[in-house]
């Protein structure tokens, strides 16, 4: 899956927003509640944001379920 730079940005710009850490499911809604997203399900989304984790861009909080947070 190829994520674009719009997307990147999206997805950003949800987890920077965030009060908390996020699900995938959660971001994918937010996402849709702002009519801007390019992703299908809660698994693409975290897939790109598993890469971030590797990258060290995102913590991955490893409870069922997962959830997210931009590194800072």
């Amino acid at each position: 899956m190829h994520t674009t730079h719009r997307d990147a940005d999206r997805l950003r710009g949800v987890l920077a927003d965030a009060d908390e850490p996020l699900t995938a499911r959660e971001i994918l809604q937010a996402l849709e509640d702002r009519g801007e997203t390019g992703f299908e399900s809660p698994h693409q989304i975290a897939t790109v944001l598993g890469r971030w984790a590797d990258r060290g861009a995102v913590t991955v909080h490893t409870t069922q379920p997962y959830r997210y947070q931009l590194d800072t």
